[in-house]
């Protein structure tokens, strides 16, 4: 998604500053054209040397804008960024954005440019938390091309707890990542979306269960790709070791069983516009589970098995007429005429075919491929691609579905 993307970043003087040379680092990787502007105060964190290092590019500094060019340097970079992320965002830049100064080659290319913005502050949670900068942090999140990220909360340099923590470099990357996709645009922005994600745990006694290798991969991309478009998201996750980054709009719920699953599907469904339906619930579970941990001689030679709720069933029973039901079919072989199935059988308004057999595609993979059917029946085939990509993708179609 970013290969050849002309993204500026722009560090300001903060001790977070240290991350943003990861985020550098990762653009690059991914194929981005990356340009870098450090203010002086992150020059004293970190060396213009290292940026320009692993930007593979000059990092411009305030000491280039002062330098004659054929036209102004913050004419050129303004107009050259397709989105500029500012990673950290300090307090005092925060001031001077949303009051319209420039007095350095930051602030002026801000103000000379009219591409998509992402913000990513940092402060101690004290600075953070006062109210002028409260002030001057909801004015600048008025501009309909500002977007936001973070801050977190977390133990802080300053050996704080609080709010005031810049996000990860990964999450900034997805985050640029969305934004570059819509072209800023927040697309989504009222909807409400509802994602299940990851397998679920079926116990057979303490410490046994049947269970599946979903990672919720595919789900959480899903959730990210909609927050970052304007949803509020709330993701239903199952047993999973994925990092779930803080983005305001996303609220976790984590669950380990189908029962589980099932009943925080069927609290949260009544206000949800989009249900996506990703996560790789239990068929069956144990008739029976022990509290304890069985021995080896008391397991069962034969397990009696029986089924476990019906989440996308019981929600197709009960949707209404603008609500959209997304269902996933992960299959072996082809995965179209059983998803045909599905669709048809739980009342569905569309469904993602894809299959688990392939070692690019599945369960714990990076990448996935799939096939979108409506509930017209007309088709979409999305060839192999990185699952948050996948994900727009999805996204994409299930905004053009008829309701």
């Amino acid at each position: 998604m970013l290969t050849g993307r002309r993204v500026l970043v722009a560090i300001g003087g903060g001790i977070a500053a240290y991350k943003a040379c990861e985020l550098v680092s990762s653009l690059y990787q991914t194929g981005a054209e990356v340009r870098v502007i450090m203010t002086a105060a992150a020059q004293e964190f970190i060396a213009p040397l290292a940026i320009s290092t692993l930007s593979r590019h000059h990092a411009y500094t305030d000491a280039d804008f002062w330098q004659p060019h054929p036209r102004p340097l913050h004419i050129e970079l303004g107009e050259w960024a397709e989105a500029i992320a500012i990673a950290p965002l300090t307090a005092n830049t925060l001031g001077k954005l949303a009051h319209g100064l420039a007095d350095n080659l930051l602030t002026n290319t801000i103000l000379a440019a009219d591409c998509p913005l992402l913000l990513a502050p940092a402060a101690n949670t004290q600075m953070w938390q006062q109210p002028r900068v409260q002030r001057n942090w909801q004015m600048l999140l008025q501009e309909p091309r500002v977007c936001a990220i973070g801050p977190g909360a977390g133990l802080l340099a300053c050996d704080r707890v609080g709010p005031g923590r810049m996000a990860e470099p990964a999450a900034i990357l997805l985050a640029l990542r969305s934004l570059l996709h819509t072209d800023g645009r927040m697309d989504l922005a009222g909807k409400r979306v509802l994602v299940n994600a990851g397998g679920t745990r079926e116990f057979l006694d303490a410490v046994r269960f049947l269970g599946n290798p979903s990672t919720g991969k595919m789900g959480l991309s899903l959730a990210l790709a909609a927050a970052h478009r304007g949803a509020e998201v709330t993701l239903v996750l199952g047993p999973s070791e994925l990092h779930v980054p803080q983005v305001p709009p996303l609220q976790l719920e984590r669950v380990t069983t189908a029962a589980e699953m099932h009943a925080a599907m069927l609290k949260a469904f009544p206000v949800a516009d989009w249900t996506f339906l990703s996560a790789a619930v239990a068929d069956v579970q144990p008739a029976t589970r022990a509290t304890e941990k069985l021995p080896k001689d008391r397991l069962p030679s034969v397990l009696e098995l029986v089924p476990v709720p019906d989440i996308a069933a019981d929600l197709g029973r009960t949707k209404h007429a603008h609500q959209r039901l997304i269902g996933f079919a992960a299959q072996t072989g082809d995965p179209v005429p059983p998803a045909l199935g599905k669709l048809k059988r739980k009342h569905l308004d569309g469904i993602v075919a894809n299959p688990v057999d392939r070692p690019d595609a599945g369960f714990a993979s990076d990448t996935n491929c799939a096939v979108l059917i409506a509930r017209d029946g007309t088709q979409r085939t999305l060839p192999t691609a990185d699952k948050f990509d996948l994900a727009h993708s999805i996204l994409d179609w299930a905004r053009d579905l008829p309701v």
